[in-house]
């Protein structure tokens, strides 16, 4: 990790495989719930097999293994020396969505800011976490204006739209669906793709 930086906190809304892999060194495949920060209502990471990669010091045999007995089984279970690694590298805590709710409130009436319900995750976690002396920082995934209902739950008003998106949702859409083909996707792009400014 280096020095600057103490760790990782891993947040997770109730769809929390990842933090039972942090807490537990077991990955297996649960229900997703449905919930007001919809990115986070997954049941398999798509980055995990990079964090293996890392873990298991950097052998892609391992990691093809591990997946593909994961794609059978379903579950994962990580030793206790693994697990040492993992929890060195994280701390991870899975947050309701009644609190993620509670922490945009919060959060707006004590600075005025409103968090976006994904970012709001992070943030509750990371208060969790808090230690006095030690930064925190805590890196916003959205624009709030993308969960207007989220927001209105919690808040009781939507929030504003920025003002280059005001009125995007009126523009006529268009849409060309595509086989999947590469070739076809290919020559698609090279005849509706603008040319490339000349160099001069």
């Amino acid at each position: 990790m280096g020095d600057l930086v103490k760790g990782l906190i891993l947040a997770t809304n109730e769809n929390n495989i990842l933090t039972r892999f942090v807490n537990e060194g077991i990955y297996k495949r649960g229900r997703v719930i449905q919930t007001i920060s919809p990115s986070m209502d997954i049941q398999v990471a798509s980055n995990f097999e990079r964090y293996l990669y890392y873990l298991f010091d950097e052998d892609p045999e391992r990691v093809r293994e591990t997946m593909a007995r994961f794609k059978e089984e379903e579950r994962l279970c990580f030793s206790e020396e693994e697990l040492r690694r993992i929890q060195r590298d994280f701390l991870s805590i899975s947050i309701t969505q009644e609190e993620t709710l509670a922490t945009i409130r919060a959060f707006y009436e004590e600075t005025g800011y409103i968090l976006d319900p994904h970012t709001a995750v992070g943030v509750r976690a990371a208060l969790q976490f808090l230690e006095e002396g030690l930064p925190m920082i805590c890196l916003a995934t959205a624009h709030p204006a993308k969960f207007p209902e989220a927001v209105s739950q919690a808040l009781g008003f939507e929030p504003p739209v920025p003002e280059p998106l005001q009125g995007l949702s009126e523009k006529p859409r268009r849409v060309v669906i595509l086989p999947a083909d590469s070739a076809v996707v290919r020559r698609f792009i090279e005849e509706n793709a603008p040319s490339p400014p000349k160099a001069s």
